[in-house]
C-alpha cells in the first residue's frame, strides 16, 4: 500500500476492533458487509448466500437469530463460513448468550428492544470472556420510548442518546470492544448523528441508510447517504441495506468505496452514455465485457467507448479499451491505438487483450 492509499484509507481516529480475523477501525481499510435473507435454520441456503458474498468481495456476513433453533444453526454456519459471522439479536438477551456459545464472531444488539441494563451487562460479560465485540445498532424505527418522547421524533439527537445509553452500560463493566451504528432512512439525519458521535467517541462506526428500498431508489439513497458521511472522514465499515440479494449489496458497497477513492477493488469498467454518433450496440458490448471481467481482482480500468469523440482521448487514463466506429473498433492501451477489428470481433478482441494485460507482469 503506497502513501496515497494510506491517506485515503485513514478515517477519524478510532480504536481497532477485531471481528474474527477482520479488523474494523484503526488504520484498517473500510470493510463491506451484508446479511442473510433466508431463515437462519436453513443452513445450506445461508452458507450459499455467504459464499456468494465472499466471492463478491464481502468482508463480514450477518444472520438474524430470532429463536433458539437459529442460535443452534449458527454453529454450522460459523464452522463453514469463509468470513466472520455476526449474530443479529433483538428482544431476547438469552439468544445473544446462545449465539456466543455457537461461536458468533460479533453480536449486534438494539438498544430499543434488548431490555434492561442488567441483561445487557450479562451479554457483555459473556462476550468479553470470549473476546467477541458488540455492535450497538441504533435504528430510527426502534429508539427507546422515553428518548423518543424526549425529542418528539427520531432525529439525530435521539439516535445519539440511544447509543450513549448503551455505551455507558458496557463501560460500567469495562467492556470496550464496541462498534456503533446510527441509522435512519433519512440520509441527512444519519449523517448528523454520525458526525456528532465521531466528535465525542473513538469507537468504530458501522454506516448504513436503513431500509433504503430496492432498485434505483434504494441504490441512490444508500449511495448519497453513505457518500456524505464517508466524505467527512467518518465510517469504518458499511452495509448497503437493499431489498436485493446480499451479493448485490456487496457490489454496490464496493463501488461506493471505489468511486470515492477509499478502496481499490478489481477491474473498473467505464463506458460512454451513447449518442447519435454511436454506430454499434454499445450497451450489449459493455454488458458482455462486464459479465466476463466483473469477478476479476486485477486493479485495471477498461473503457468501452461509442465513437472517436469518446475514444482514447477521453479515456486516456484507462489501461485498455475500445473506441467504436462504423462497423469497426479501435483497441487502445494507455490511450494509444494498437489495432483495429471488425465490430463483430470487438468483444473477443478486447477480452483477449484484457487477459493478456492481466497475465503480463507490470
Amino acid at each position: 500500500m503506497n502513501d496515497e492509499q494510506k491517506i485515503k484509507y485513514k478515517r477519524t481516529n478510532t480504536r481497532p476492533v477485531k471481528v474474527g480475523d477482520v479488523i474494523i477501525g484503526g488504520d484498517s481499510p473500510i470493510t463491506v458487509q451484508s446479511m442473510a435473507k433466508v431463515p437462519t435454520t436453513d443452513v445450506s441456503a445461508v452458507l450459499d448466500q455467504c459464499e456468494r458474498v465472499f466471492r463478491a468481495g464481502g468482508d463480514i456476513f450477518r444472520v438474524s437469530i430470532p429463536d433458539s433453533d437459529s442460535a443452534d444453526a449458527l454453529k454450522e454456519i460459523v464452522k463453514h463460513s469463509p468470513i466472520p459471522i455476526v449474530a443479529d439479536i433483538h428482544f431476547d438477551y438469552r439468544l445473544a448468550l446462545e449465539s456466543l456459545k455457537s461461536g458468533a464472531h460479533k453480536l449486534r444488539i438494539n438498544p430499543g428492544n434488548i431490555g434492561f441494563s442488567e441483561r445487557v451487562k450479562i451479554i457483555a460479560k459473556e462476550a468479553k470472556s470470549r473476546n467477541v465485540p458488540i455492535r450497538i445498532g441504533v435504528n430510527s424505527g426502534s429508539i427507546p420510548k422515553d428518548i423518543l418522547e424526549k425529542y418528539g421524533k427520531p432525529d439525530a439527537r435521539a439516535l445519539l442518546e440511544s447509543a450513549e445509553r448503551e455505551i455507558i452500560i458496557l463501560q460500567e463493566i469495562g467492556f470496550e470492544d464496541i462498534i456503533v451504528s446510527l441509522k435512519s432512512t433519512v440520509p441527512q439525519i444519519t449523517r448528523a448523528a454520525n458526525v456528532m458521535f465521531a466528535q465525542k467517541y473513538d469507537y468504530p462506526l458501522h454506516l448504513g441508510i436503513t431500509e433504503s428500498g430496492f432498485g434505483y431508489q434504494g441504490i441512490v439513497s444508500s449511495s448519497t447517504g453513505l457518500a456524505i458521511i464517508l466524505d467527512s472522514g467518518i465510517g469504518n465499515t458499511i452495509r448497503v441495506s437493499l431489498t436485493e440479494s446480499p451479493e448485490t449489496e456487496i457490489r454496490i458497497g464496493r463501488e461506493i468505496l471505489r468511486s470515492m477513492g477509499l478502496r481499490r477493488y478489481g477491474i473498473r469498467l467505464i463506458s460512454c452514455p451513447i449518442c447519435a454518433r454511436c454506430k454499434v450496440q454499445l450497451k450489449y458490448i459493455a454488458e458482455r465485457i462486464w459479465n466476463n471481467i466483473k469477478d476479476m481482482d486485477e486493479d485495471i480500468t477498461v473503457a468501452v467507448m461509442g465513437c472517436e469523440v469518446n475514444g482514447p482521448g477521453e479515456a486516456r487514463f484507462a489501461d485498455i479499451g475500445v473506441a467504436c466506429g462504423d462497423k469497426v473498433g479501435l483497441i487502445f492501451k494507455n490511450g494509444e491505438p494498437i489495432k483495429k477489428v471488425k465490430d463483430s470481433e470487438i468483444i473477443a478482441a478486447l477480452l483477449d487483450e484484457i487477459n493478456e494485460l492481466i497475465d503480463t507482469p507490470r
